[in-house]
């Protein structure tokens, strides 16, 4: 820790198996008929479009930050924490964060990497920082303002005690610098996003 790209890949649940998958697929692809990709291992993807029209909002909802925010604005009565015995500081599971606006800058500078005849690739866009679900949660209460439940609950099956990325071969490849990495700043763009979501004011 933190991750980088060589690390042996092992997947433990489906969801990862899938996008390994995909990666084997590109290989394969540009190995056939030479067409080129760059292939991203996003950590978690967090935060949202700062002039507000875009943001995340999944149904059902399945991940920390969203859900955290929607018990903030009582569209939920608490959120779970799965797992409070994990070998971290706080007993629960670590995540690197990466801000969309970072997310979508890799995307043009991996456009720009094969239009100047980059070969086929694969890089990890993370901040190299972890935060644990504590953390998010004690960040999200700072932001808000609110204060917000917390349920514990038992562990879930296929969820690694920590995920933080090394993004060392994206900045050097590609010039690729997060700019948006600390979590109160990715938390308070997706709040003022869910803010104007749910029809309510900013303060």
């Amino acid at each position: 820790m933190p991750i980088a790209e060589d690390h042996p890949q092992a997947p433990i649940n489906p969801y990862g198996e899938s996008k390994l998958m995909v990666e084997r697929m590109l290989r394969d692809f540009n190995a056939a008929y030479d067409f080129r990709s760059v292939y991203f291992r996003y950590f978690n993807a967090a935060g949202a479009d700062r002039s507000g029209l875009a943001g995340e909002d999944h149904d059902p909802e399945t991940h920390l930050i969203p859900l955290v925010l929607l018990t903030a604005l009582g569209k939920r009565d608490s959120i779970s924490v799965f797992g409070t015995d994990y070998p971290t500081a706080d007993g629960t599971c670590i995540r690197d964060y990466i801000h969309v606006t970072d997310l979508a800058t890799a995307h043009v500078l991996g456009l720009e990497y094969l239009l100047k005849g980059g070969e086929t690739d694969v890089f990890n866009l993370g901040n190299g920082n972890g935060f644990s679900v504590r953390e998010v949660i004690q960040a999200a209460e700072a932001v808000t303002g609110k204060s917000i439940a917390v349920v514990e609950s038992d562990r879930r099956p296929g969820d690694p005690p920590a995920l933080v990325g090394s993004s060392d071969k994206a900045i050097r490849v590609l010039g690729w610098h997060p700019q948006h990495s600390d979590i109160h700043e990715i938390l308070a763009d997706a709040w003022q996003w869910h803010l104007k979501r749910h029809g309510q004011q900013s303060a």
